[in-house]
């Protein structure tokens, strides 16, 4: 007798995407600023809890490579845009939120991470 499939274990799998699925990220940030560092460093515990070994990320500064940030009509920092996988996302402003940048990479965020509901009194 075959072997029951569980159609919800699969949905979820596949709705998260290949495990060996790269990520190709660039966060775009104004110098050195406590804003920019803190948005890099946010990203990247994002990136390697959730993606280690399976991202690229390039941080851009609009001051160094102004050319960059034009062509992606980058007007806002800091600003995070996903080229892949597709289809491609932008993240705008802070950073530190995980739940929102999860689901704007299109990660699935952990159950720990969801906030609980507060009891009525």
């Amino acid at each position: 007798m075959p072997k029951p499939v569980n159609s919800t274990k699969a949905f979820e799998d596949a709705a998260e995407g290949s495990p060996s699925e790269r990520y190709v990220l660039r966060l775009y940030v104004a110098g050195s600023t406590p804003k920019s560092t803190s948005a890099v460093q946010a990203l990247k515990a994002i990136c390697e809890e959730h993606l280690k070994g399976r991202y690229k990320l390039q941080v851009v500064d609009v001051y160094q490579q102004p050319v960059l940030a034009r062509d992606e009509q980058i007007v806002a920092v800091p600003t995070l845009v996903k080229h892949l996988p597709l289809p491609m996302r932008r993240i705008l402003g802070d950073l530190s939120n995980k739940q929102r940048v999860l689901l704007g990479l299109d990660l699935k965020p952990d159950r720990h991470d969801k906030k609980r509901p507060k009891k009525k009194a």
